[in-house]
């Protein structure tokens, strides 16, 4: 198949297939899911250790094989107790680099070990490395909106006070906000959002969703709640012209993903070199932590 001038044809062609409807149900919780945990794992400073998760829940996806549960059962169980672990090991997001790298490195040793115990076919590790969104079910869809669901609300229930210590930890801690609670909790939700993401880029890949929007959102607009919208609207433009894209070309959905914000990246850094940028008053943080604290 082709592309023709009339694209809407195109789309409502491309749309009488199940799988590809699945695929742009689940690509669509996925990219919400992750423009609003993005922007709290960038302002938090914690990009790698989304990273983490996603190589720490590959260990489990192939453990997941040697006892005959599900890859994602596994990604799942394993993204927990990741985040668990890196959770304790201490309050304040900003210093864990040494520790998860350790955790890290110990993970991927797992996987290693797991990968080459399993005597079956390699495919489902590969469609876990780099996604395989094309191949998602119908049980599959409801239990990411399930997810979806849960960690919306989840980040909902802790948007202020997560908001407060992102911005300023001293301050937040100062005020008597439960850090380790917090920590804990939001890096639970983001173990959830990346065991369910990588269904889409797959684990190697997971930066183009959990971590570029953001980022490109923050250079445009310094007000939380316009940022995550915006972080949302990349994502979701990111994956549905990534599939539409995917469905006329041989090659993989996951790579148009990660062109596609990657792109629109360095568009945005390059317009921010070429346009003087706003003055903008000094005050402005602490007027948005003011009003997060009243």
């Amino acid at each position: 198949m082709t592309f023709s001038i009339n694209l809407v044809s195109d789309l409502q062609q491309m749309l009488h297939y199940q799988f590809m409807q699945h695929a742009f149900e689940a690509g669509t919780i996925i990219a919400v899911i992750a423009g609003v945990t993005g922007y709290f794992v960038v302002l938090r400073r914690s990009a790698f250790t989304a990273h983490a998760f996603s190589e720490i829940g590959f260990a489990g996806a192939a453990g997941a094989f040697l006892i005959n549960i599900t890859p994602l059962e596994g990604f799942l169980l394993g993204s927990i107790l990741g985040g668990l672990a890196i959770a304790a090991l201490g309050r304040r997001a900003t210093n864990r680099d040494t520790q998860i790298g350790i955790v890290l490195a110990f993970a991927l040793g797992l996987g290693l070990l797991f990968i080459s115990l399993y005597s079956g076919y390699a495919t489902q590790a590969y469609s876990i490395l780099f996604g395989e969104i094309l191949g998602i079910s119908y049980e599959n869809v409801l239990l990411t909106l399930l997810a979806g669901a849960v960690i919306l609300g989840g980040i909902g229930i802790i948007y202020r006070p997560l908001l407060f210590a992102s911005l300023d930890e001293d301050v937040a801690e100062a005020k008597g906000i439960p850090m380790l609670f917090l920590g804990t909790f939001f890096m639970l939700l983001v173990a959830v959002a990346v065991s369910f993401a990588v269904q889409v880029t797959g684990v190697l890949l997971i930066f183009s969703l959990m971590v570029t929007p953001a980022a490109i959102a923050q250079h445009l607009s310094r007000k939380p709640q316009r940022a995550i919208l915006i972080s949302m609207a990349i994502a979701l433009s990111a994956v549905w012209a990534g599939l539409f894209i995917a469905f006329y070309t041989p090659y993989p959905v996951s790579f148009f993903i990660t062109a596609i914000v990657f792109g629109l990246y360095l568009l945005v850094r390059i317009a921010r070199l070429l346009i003087k940028p706003a003055k903008i008053a000094p005050s402005d943080n602490q007027k948005v932590r003011a009003s997060i604290s009243n």
